[in-house]
């Protein structure tokens, strides 16, 4: 079974940035992909970034192109979330998971079975 484990949320002023991290226990031998969510209370969860271990192929929600960009380090067995130009509508418990699936989904998270426990970025304004 693998297990993710985010970290990195905190609170931050509008304008500001954090990285997120997900760290997996061990990583699939099939290709696979790593997708960030969040979901804030009151709201449906929001695909906001994800990244395709085949080729590094990288989707971004609208909401967040320019301002977030998702990376990994193989050997750290990590995913980054690289956050800046914070807005208070980034507040949100963001989540990583994983998907060994084709037919997944970046913006809904379907298909993805494995999930971490989340991590609260919350943005002041």
């Amino acid at each position: 079974e693998i297990h993710l484990a985010e970290s990195g949320g905190s609170l931050v002023q509008a304008g500001g940035s954090l990285r997120l991290s997900c760290e997996a226990s061990e990583l699939p031998v099939d290709d696979y992909a790593i997708g960030w969510f969040r979901q804030a209370p009151g709201k449906e969860r929001e695909g906001v970034a994800g990244i395709d271990s085949s080729d590094g192929s990288t989707y971004y929600a609208d909401s967040v192109k320019g301002r977030f960009a998702i990376s990994s380090d193989n050997a750290k067995k990590t995913v980054y979330l690289q956050m800046n130009s914070l807005r208070a509508e980034d507040t949100a418990a963001y989540y990583c998971a994983l998907s060994t699936d084709w037919l997944s989904n970046y913006e809904t998270g379907s298909g993805f079975t494995s999930w971490g426990q989340g991590t609260q970025v919350t943005v002041s304004s």
